[in-house]
């Protein structure tokens, strides 16, 4: 008389709150850590196809030149007088202000 059935609890609302703390972990590691790094992917990517003739660079390696021809995939850099080197178009690290290396 005095004992009833015991049923269990519905589970779905401890599920959903289980998985929260892992969603929003997921959410700040992608606008803190993978969105900053597409977004300078893509500005690298921007100044590559940009280069032209006459632009000093630095390559990954740190050389700094001046463009001397530009195909596509390939770069050739003037590292010193009649001294040019030819480097793959992603191993440009950076473009400089004109005039930089004059003033180096």
């Amino acid at each position: 008389m005095f004992i009833s059935n015991a049923y269990a609890a519905s589970g779905t609302t401890t599920d959903l709150a289980s998985f929260l703390p892992l969603i929003v972990i997921f959410v700040l590691f992608f606008f803190m850590i993978i969105r900053p790094q597409m977004k300078q992917a893509k500005e690298h990517r921007n100044m590559v196809a940009a280069l032209q003739k006459g632009d000093e660079v630095v390559t990954s390696g740190g050389i700094v030149g001046k463009v001397t021809k530009v195909t596509d995939s390939f770069v050739t850099v003037e590292i010193a007088a009649e001294t040019e080197i030819i480097v793959q178009k992603h191993a440009i690290q950076s473009a400089l202000p004109k005039g930089t290396i004059k003033s180096i």
